[in-house]
């Protein structure tokens, strides 16, 4: 009988899908700890964002763009993370 605490999808799987559903949610979840990691660097890189705004000349700003970079990092693997992750959570 199907173990009816999981999502109707996830029901009847094959040994092979249970394997390939967990590669996929491993994956999720090494997305999300990288996004977690890069949100830690943001937070360090935040410290200086003003300062090389209000004295680095011109164009001329570093931090801003590592900031922004690490900004576009943590979105991408915090969604892709996300949506790998979906389903109900394994259990050990």
């Amino acid at each position: 009988m199907a173990n009816s605490l999981l999502p109707p999808a996830e029901r009847n799987l094959t040994p092979d899908q249970v394997e390939a559903l967990d590669q996929r949610r491993d994956l999720g979840h090494t997305l999300l700890v990288i996004a977690g990691q890069f949100a830690a660097i943001a937070t360090i890189l935040l410290l200086w964002v003003g300062q090389d705004l209000s004295y680095s000349p011109g164009w001329a700003h570093p931090i801003v763009y590592y900031f922004a970079v690490t900004l576009i990092v943590i979105a991408v693997c915090a969604a892709a993370g996300i949506l790998l992750r979906r389903g109900a959570p394994r259990l050990d």
